[in-house]
């Protein structure tokens, strides 16, 4: 009997497993395409912040040039057809200026809605130059923009519109958040097609394309095409957590390397235009380059970290507090600087007039020097009146960089080193370098003619050879 119900048991249990097997893989292979897909969370955080995307129309008066009609000879078979096509449908007729008639031209991108009172996000370069700005809303509604201020060094514009009522806008999600590999959607109007999603994920971070002094791009494969310039980025709460600037195309079309500018980036730029209508960035007066093994090597260096001094501005606020070319700037009040790239960045970003702590590397030994931060768009501004009014060209920063001071081989050099008057080049009367090297370092009174396989005979010469030959290795900035 007890073997009875164990078998009956058994043939109970076979055919409930079999259903309960056959329904999961039925399951399974209805959820595999399906998160394939993505997930549904993109539907919901389209419907809810599609409203606050806008696109922006921008026209623009540029003088086009014609060239004249061609002159044919009286009674010419050709001599019609030519007036017709000159006169009339060019609308030249006996227009004298005909060569520089002016002409509209209309260019669209991305935006999005920051506030319901009508502040509106957008890329520096879809507005640049624009005569005539205007923000149409998702629903066709179409309203003039004003500039409320714009910075060219992120790519970020700030415009204001007056809307009858209040519109829907969304708010900034926190970039440094985001994982690689994580769900992001891109709203936008890529070739007039206004209220354009698509989807991808993070591809990379921090990502340098050499497109400015702040490049920290988050890299994405969502779709982003021309016209999604301006457009928000947003992660899966409906945060905007980057702003879509640029893409990397062979055709001009995705190709699943687009960049955005991360909000960690923008929300302090944009709450500056807001606030002051212009940028105001901390300033430290030099300008710097990458450290690279060699270079830490001669320094006295365990390794290569922070970012090389090539050069201090005579007005700047870092010479009065002691920086030097030459110097290794390792910490930036109380932030490391792994790279060159990331003095920049946290300088801008520090308050004007701050004293700040500054620890530098000097011939292998740390120091700490403190500065008190100027302002970047005034030293650009003094640099730039320097510049119309004529100073002397200040001395070289690769000179500097290298530790050598070089000079015209004059008559009293000649002498002094017994150079001979056949020998053409550039003297070297004084090497500073860190570590002296039989192999490598010149010595005091040499005279150079070669600079790799490249012959000079001045030094700016050589100082445009080696800006040449080093450019690849160590791309300089200012900060």
């Amino acid at each position: 009997m007890a073997g009875y119900a164990r078998d009956l048991a058994r043939n109970l249990r076979r055919p409930a497993f079999a259903a309960l097997t056959a329904t999961a893989l039925a399951v399974s292979a209805f959820s595999a395409p399906a998160l394939a897909r993505g997930p549904d969370a993109i539907a919901e955080v389209a419907e809810t912040v599609i409203d606050a995307v806008v696109n922006i129309s921008t026209s623009q008066t540029i003088d086009s040039k014609v060239g004249p009609m061609p002159q044919l000879p009286p009674g010419s078979p050709f001599e019609e057809f030519f007036d017709e096509f000159f006169k009339n449908r060019r609308g030249q007729g006996d227009n004298p200026n005909r060569e520089h008639t002016p002409r509209r031209v209309n260019s669209l991108g991305s935006g999005f809605i920051l506030d319901a009172s009508g502040i509106v996000v957008t890329n520096n370069h879809v507005i640049s130059d624009a005569d005539e700005i205007n923000v149409i809303l998702n629903d066709g509604t179409k309203l003039k923009a004003e500039i409320i201020g714009r910075d060219q060094k992120t790519d970020i514009a700030l415009l204001r519109v007056k809307p009858d009522k209040p519109l829907k806008a969304v708010k900034f999600g926190d970039s440094e958040k985001l994982r690689l590999g994580e769900w992001v959607i891109a709203i936008g109007n890529p070739f007039s097609l206004g209220g354009t999603v698509t989807a991808g994920i993070v591809s990379a971070r921090n990502r340098d394309i050499n497109s400015g002094p702040y490049d920290n791009y988050i890299q994405t494969d969502a779709a982003i095409n021309r016209g999604n310039s301006g457009g928000p980025l947003f992660n899966l709460e409906g945060e905007v957590i980057g702003v879509n600037t640029a893409i990397i195309s062979p055709s001009g079309g995705s190709i699943g390397i687009g960049f955005a500018v991360p909000s960690k980036t923008a929300m302090p730029v944009i709450e500056q235009l807001r606030q002051f209508g212009e940028t105001r960035r901390g300033w430290l007066g030099v300008r710097i380059q990458q450290v690279t093994d060699e270079i830490a090597e001669s320094l006295g260096m365990k390794q290569a970290r922070g970012a090389l001094v090539a050069g201090v501005d005579d007005k700047g606020p870092a010479k009065p507090a002691g920086i030097e070319p030459g110097d290794v700037i390792v910490k930036f009040d109380g932030h490391e600087i792994k790279e060159m790239r990331d003095l920049p960045r946290v300088v801008a970003d520090t308050p004007v007039g701050k004293d700040v702590q500054v620890s530098i590397v000097r011939k292998g030994k740390e120091d700490t020097k403190t500065v008190r931060l100027g302002r970047l768009e005034d030293g650009e501004k003094k640099a730039a009146l320097a510049k119309n009014e004529g100073t002397p060209e200040e001395k070289s920063v690769v000179k500097k960089t290298l530790g050598l001071d070089l000079s015209n081989l004059t008559d009293d050099l000649r002498k002094r080193y017994k150079i001979k008057d056949s020998v053409k080049g550039v003297s070297l009367p004084r090497s500073k370098t860190a570590r002296r090297r039989a192999t490598s370092a010149p010595r005091r009174g040499t005279a150079s003619a070669d600079w790799g396989r490249s012959r000079y005979r001045t030094p700016p010469t050589c100082r445009r050879r080696s800006t040449s030959s080093r450019r690849t290795a160590a791309s300089r900035r200012c900060c």
